[in-house]
């Protein structure tokens, strides 16, 4: 067991969280690009494949704007209780049919699991690990967390042409029920309230809005990636995309441990500028669909710019915040994620059509370039001193 002073960094209650998120989001992430495909094989097109992600995101979206209320009543292992549960059981129902209807009503009850779990986490491991390996701690977590979308994202596109999508929705369910063992390990104390406003009034602090905004950016991109690249790659590599997400899935933890290992010894805002350039340039490789080799290195690529974000974004937010208001600031940061995810899912979708999915991901790439202002207002703020705080 790792230890700082007295305090442990891998305590009971942070191996539990581990596992219960593991289970969890592996069975999040298996069905993330597979819902898509039964959306658009159920007569939706692009645009229902698109709206099945957009509204996951949604629900999340808005779960996370009351999750430290929720958090503050209800306490954290009631509350991921609940996210299982969500995340778990609707999945099941996909087997009936894929009617537009039923798998956006789906995808509102996964995406406000989702919600759940996703701050639970995060908000959890500030309060259990020491300060000053925060960073690290984060990081590791992220690895558990990150595990699911290796496992997920192409198992679920290599399962469908082999067993069907029903079986894979019922493994889904299965998977996400067997994280309900672990909660019970879990603290099940209340959220310190954080009495200074919600979660979208902590955007008036520039320290706490500018690694949003840069987050969002990038989430933005990954909502396009993680939807749309089983869509784009050209029918004769079928395997590319699979191929691309594990990739992606692989750079994506190991770059968020990373940067939390470094951050903690030499500062986490110099990573910030790096991150944001990895994920523009990652995203731009991907244009070339027809090289199954540039759309593979350029989704790992555009993982390892994404891993460290998460991290750094995170971290530098929770420094820059009380401890009360962790759950505000896990909130906060993940509602820039899913949001994100979201909004690059639907627009995208409503381009792809007219424009092509090339000229789709030159532009995101694009758009993505942009975060590189506030990335870099950010770094410079942090080398001067500062009364955000």
């Amino acid at each position: 067991m790792l230890r700082t002073g007295t305090r442990p960094l891998l305590s009971r209650p942070m191996v539990l969280l581990g596992v219960t998120s593991l289970a969890s989001m592996t069975s999040f992430y298996l069905l993330v690009p597979i819902v898509p495909l039964y959306a658009a094989s159920g007569g939706s097109g692009e645009t229902g494949a698109g709206l099945s992600t957009g509204v996951t995101m949604l629900a999340t979206v808005l779960m996370e704007l009351v999750m430290p209320a929720l958090l503050a009543r209800y306490g954290y292992r009631a509350g991921m209780a609940l996210g299982v549960l969500l995340l778990g059981l609707p999945p099941a129902l996909l087997v009936l049919s894929s009617a537009l209807p039923m798998v956006l009503a789906t995808s509102l009850a996964r995406g406000a699991g989702l919600a759940i779990v996703v701050v639970v986490g995060p908000a959890m491991v500030a309060e259990l690990a020491p300060a000053q390996r925060r960073g690290e701690a984060l990081g590791a977590y992220g690895v558990a967390v990150g595990i699911p979308a290796i496992l997920g994202l192409p198992t679920g596109l290599w399962l469908v042409p082999l067993i069907g999508y029903g079986p894979v929705f019922l493994a889904g369910t299965g998977l996400a029920l067997l994280a309900l063992i672990g909660i019970p390990g879990l603290p099940a104390r209340a959220a310190p309230v954080e009495q200074h406003g919600g979660v979208l009034r902590a955007l008036r602090h520039a320290g706490l809005a500018r690694p949003a905004v840069v987050f969002a950016a990038i989430t933005t991109a990954a909502g396009v990636l993680l939807t749309f690249l089983p869509l784009a790659v050209p029918a004769g590599s079928p395997g590319t995309a699979a191929t691309a997400l594990l990739a992606h899935s692989c750079a994506m933890p190991l770059a968020r441990w990373a940067a939390g290992r470094y951050g903690d010894r030499h500062g986490q805002s110099v990573l910030l500028v790096p991150a944001v350039i990895a994920a523009v340039v990652g995203m731009a490789g991907i244009v070339w669909l027809d090289n199954p080799y540039a759309v593979i290195a350029g989704a790992a690529l555009f993982g390892a710019g994404f891993g460290a974000a998460q991290n750094v974004t995170l971290v530098l937010m929770l420094a820059r915040s009380p401890s009360s208001a962790f759950g505000r600031v896990s909130a906060l940061w993940n509602l820039a994620y899913d949001g994100g995810m979201g909004i690059g899912a639907v627009g995208f979708g409503l381009v792809a059509g007219p424009a092509g999915y090339p000229a789709g991901f030159a532009l995101i790439a694009a758009v993505l370039a942009l975060a590189l202002l506030p990335s870099w207002l950010d770094t410079r703020s942090e080398r001067k001193p500062t009364n955000e705080r």
